[in-house]
């Protein structure tokens, strides 16, 4: 009786301590932050020879964070000072590259060297160099371009890249007297 007597005590002690005993439950929230991590967009595009030369390449347009950056490097080139240009249609299809029409101009101002206070088009990349093989590199990056964005007066999508035989001056109208083009890669996506 006396096993009995103590297993009835320490089983009411048991339940007086659990009715005594409150439970508090606390509900924790967690906020979930959805980053997004953007890949670069990326165009590249291939230069073929125009107006009879042995001009060619490849250019590789790339925006990330509202910048548009373009490395084109090309060959076949005589060695010196040569143009190089965006114009404003994708179309390579004639032999001398005057398919592409004019250099992209979507503001309307007057042609000149990149980022003068006087106006110059979105497509006056400016002038490179070959070397005495014919190789070149140019290198450009502006806020001014975009990759398939809305806005008309920076999306390059649809017009194309125009290497010529001589240099820019910077001043003559429309187009700054650079000579022949000979190359031509339209930018398509």
């Amino acid at each position: 009786m006396k096993k009995i007597n103590i297993l009835l005590i320490v089983f009411a002690i048991g339940i007086i301590s659990c009715k005594n005993k409150t439970k508090e439950t606390k509900t924790m929230e967690y906020k979930t932050t959805e980053t997004t991590v953007m890949a670069p967009k990326k165009v590249e595009i291939v230069l073929n020879a125009k107006s009879e030369s042995n001009a060619n390449g490849l250019v590789v347009f790339t925006e990330e964070d509202g910048k548009v950056s373009m490395t084109a490097n090309i060959s076949g080139l005589d060695a010196g000072v040569h143009a190089i240009h965006l114009h404003e249609k994708a179309d390579c299809s004639s032999d001398n590259g005057t398919s592409a029409g004019g250099h992209w101009n979507p503001t309307a101002q007057p042609h000149g060297k990149w980022g003068d206070a006087a106006g110059y088009h979105k497509g006056d990349i400016g002038n490179f160099t070959a070397d005495e093989n014919g190789n070149g590199t140019v290198t450009f990056s502006t806020d001014e371009w975009c990759i398939g964005c809305n806005d008309t007066s920076k999306n390059i999508l649809n017009k194309s890249v125009i290497v010529h035989a001589e240099a820019d001056d910077f001043t003559s109208q429309p187009s700054g007297d650079a000579g022949s083009r000979v190359s031509c890669a339209g930018i398509i996506q």
